[in-house]
Formats: C-alpha cells, structure tokens, sequence
C-alpha cells in the first residue's frame, strides 16, 4: 500500500508539473513569442523546479539540505535528457503543423501533444531512477568499526 501512494503521489507531482509546464508551453506557442524548441526549453525548465521539490519532499519525504552532486546534479541531468527528446519532437510537430498550414489552435495542441508524448514515455523511467538513485534511503553497513 505504501507504495501505491507513492506511485499517486509521483502521479501528481506530474500533474501539477506538466500543467505548469504546457501553460508556458502554449502561452508561448500560441503567441510565436519564440520557436517551439525555445518554447519547451523555457517551459520545461520552469516546471523541473517544483517537480523536484515536490518529489523529493512529498513522494520520497527527502528533508534537509539538498545535495547538488548527488541529488540536483542528476536531477537536472535527467530533465535535460527529458528535454532534448521532447524539443525534438515539439519542434518536428510545428514544423508538420505549419508544413499543412493548421490553425494557431490546432499547432500549439499538436506541440503540446508531442510534449505529452516524449515526457510520458520516459515517466516510468523516471520513477525507477528517482526511487532507486536520487532519492533513494542511503544504506549504512552496521556492525563493528
């Protein structure tokens, strides 16, 4: 059961981190204020910030000081893997979007969509690293010294 409640949890830290980031992700599509792979660029490094916190406060119940070489160095190393992928495939939807000449709605859905796609193939993927590598109770040998 504790582990299903993880799972939940992780499941809305997703949530709250994808919403954040497809809002700036559109907002920006929506108004060509920059290209699409500087638009994800943007909009997923606001969202890695409370999907970090988030994770590591309330699905791992991590507290104290964070340890930028073991925990937000991979981190963030982990999100630009994340990134890279889902740039490549927004910026291939709004090139296919703007190639057959869809509306301003209808590209920044098809971004938004290739977005979902990249993250969410890797979301399970990122659960293991993060339960197992970064987050993961340190074990400590007992026994005499």
């Amino acid at each position: 059961m504790k582990r299903l409640s993880q799972w939940l949890r992780y499941g809305l830290v997703s949530a709250v981190a994808t919403g954040i980031s497809l809002t700036v992700l559109g907002a920006l599509v929506a108004t060509r204020s920059v290209s699409a792979g500087w638009a994800n660029v943007i909009a997923t490094t606001v969202g890695m910030v409370p999907s970090f916190e988030l994770n590591r406060r309330w699905v791992w119940r991590k507290h104290g000081a964070r340890s930028l070489a073991s925990e937000v160095a991979p981190f963030a190393l982990l999100s630009v893997c994340g990134l890279v992928l889902s740039t490549l495939a927004v910026r291939g939807a709004a090139t296919w979007a703007d190639t057959v000449h869809l509306s301003a709605g209808m590209r920044t859905i098809s971004v938004e969509g290739a977005n979902l796609a990249a993250f969410g193939s890797l979301w399970v993927i990122q659960f293991l690293v993060l339960d197992r590598l970064l987050f993961s109770p340190r074990v400590r040998a007992s026994g005499p010294v």
